[in-house]
Formats: C-alpha cells, sequence, structure tokens
C-alpha cells in the first residue's frame, strides 16, 4: 500500500495543482492519506505524522509494506526520528516576534541562539521568528528541544529508503510538462473554486505551489502564458530546493538513485504495492 508524505497532496481542495494521484492510478494499487484534509484545516508535521503512524499500523495489520512516497522531508524526518518536545510558545512573545520584521529578529537570534541564525537562510522569516519565539519563550535553544526528539518509529521498523536524484535536466523538464498538463487538466477551475471559499492566505492549501499563480492569472493581473510560465519556475524552483534537501540531508547510507525510472520500474513498483 501507498502512504502519502506530500503535505500538498493531504488536501482534497488541490487534488490537481498537487498531482496527487488520478483515478486511474489509484485504482492500480491501494493508498493512504490522499486527500484526507479540508482546506481550511492546518497540518503540521506532527499531525501528519500522527496519521501516517495510524496508517503503517493499517498496513502492517493486513500482512502488507507500506510505501510511503513524497517529497516532503520534514514529514519523514518527524516520523522517523520523532519531534521535539518543544512547549506551546508563550502568546505574548509570538505577537512580538512575528510583528517585527526578520531582519530585527534575526539580529536578535544572533545573540540568543547564534548556531540557528548561521545555519537558516537570512531572508526566512518564518524559521528565524520559529528559532527566536522558541529561545525566548522556552529559554531553550531550538537544536536544544531537537536533542530530545521522542515518537519516531525508526527504532521500531525495518527501512528500506531509496532516494530518488535523477538529472536536474530530466527533472525540470518534467516539472514543465507538469505543469501544463495541470492547467489543461482542470487546475485554473480547481484553484478558482478554492478562492471561493476565503481562506486564511497563510493556510498551507493557500500556498501550495500554482494557487497563488493561477490566482494572479484569475484576478487579470496576469495572463494564462504568464501564469504558467510563473508556475513553471515555482514548481523548478521548489524542486531545486527539494533535491538539495534530499541530496544532504537524509543518513549518507541511503541509497541515490540517480537515473530517470523507466514505465517498466513505475509498472513493477505499483504491481507490489
Amino acid at each position: 500500500m501507498i502512504i502519502n508524505a506530500d503535505s500538498a497532496q493531504l488536501y482534497r481542495d488541490v487534488r490537481i495543482v498537487s498531482a496527487a494521484p488520478s483515478e486511474e492510478e489509484l485504482s492500480r494499487a491501494e493508498h493512504r492519506l490522499y486527500g484526507v484534509l479540508d482546506g481550511a484545516a492546518p497540518c503540521s508535521a506532527a499531525d501528519w505524522a500522527a496519521m501516517a503512524r495510524g496508517a503503517i499500523e493499517e498496513v502492517h495489520a493486513h500482512g502488507k509494506t507500506p510505501i510511503l512516497v513524497g517529497g516532503t522531508g520534514l514529514y519523514l524526518r518527524t516520523l522517523i526520528n520523532g519531534i521535539a518536545p518543544i512547549p506551546a510558545i508563550d502568546a505574548g512573545v509570538r505577537r512580538e516576534v512575528r510583528a517585527a520584521d526578520v531582519e530585527a529578529n534575526r539580529e536578535r537570534l544572533i545573540k540568543l541562539d547564534r548556531t540557528s541564525a548561521v545555519r537558516l537562510n537570512p531572508a526566512d522569516t518564518l524559521r528565524i521568528a520559529r528559532a527566536l519565539e522558541v529561545v525566548l519563550s522556552t529559554g531553550r535553544t531550538l537544536g536544544e528541544w531537537q536533542d530530545r526528539r521522542q515518537g519516531g518509529i525508526g527504532d521500531a521498523i525495518t527501512l528500506r529508503p531509496l532516494v530518488l536524484l535523477p538529472p536536474r535536466e530530466w527533472l525540470y523538464a518534467r516539472c514543465d510538462e507538469r505543469f501544463a498538463a495541470m492547467i489543461e487538466g482542470g487546475a485554473i477551475d480547481e484553484v478558482e473554486a478554492l478562492l471561493k471559499r476565503g481562506l486564511d492566505p497563510k493556510l498551507p492549501v493557500m500556498r501550495a505551489i500554482g494557487v497563488r499563480e493561477i490566482a494572479a492569472f484569475l484576478s487579470g493581473e496576469i495572463d494564462r502564458a504568464a501564469a504558467i510560465a510563473r508556475g513553471q519556475q515555482a514548481t523548478r524552483n521548489y524542486a531545486k530546493r527539494q533535491y538539495t534537501w534530499f541530496a544532504h540531508q537524509p543518513p549518507p547510507e541511503w541509497p541515490r538513485f540517480t537515473e530517470p525510472a523507466s514505465e517498466a520500474a513505475l509498472e513493477l513498483l505499483t504491481a507490489s504495492a
């Protein structure tokens, strides 16, 4: 059985935009955690890990092998290694940090948690704010909390990991083809329906790649060709970040597969799921 590990494919509102499995693909193997959440529901890595643990237990109970598929590295790391037991952040601290600009927050973080400040991208507003509010609210750095991770399943199961790192040119071409196909396959109507719900733009579903670009087209800000070009670029940029993360973050002993998967290999994979 295949279990989803992609943060966008959790949401039923963006099945096309997130490139979730098609009905034909779903019929070829059993799938779990695809399109299971409403767009109004936020989902953290811890939330997904809890759902994934339940799905894995269900698959094992049926005597089958769960195959986790997806590119949200934080989700997979949380499931395998556990999550830091960080207490709830003080509401006043959160308001103070989130009201400040990223430069001011980074300057404070350098003084309180230099390790995180150096590690994080200086323009990464959300992660810098998170690291700062953790140390301000708890008195411990994010790294100190992460050393106390708990709840991971890595020591309790047998892992057979495989990291896919195909040639970048091939990958980027597939990104472009995919976004163009999504537009032809109903992505515009899907985003239009999503926007009519008036959801908080900070929700994960509203930040799915393609939503912002198609929304700009629907508002008349850009034309269709520009929306496609922007969506393709955003997809390639995300693929580049994923590629870098999976090339360096997983343990070095995890095998890296660097050739594009053939159709025959894909058929074999789904047949055994």
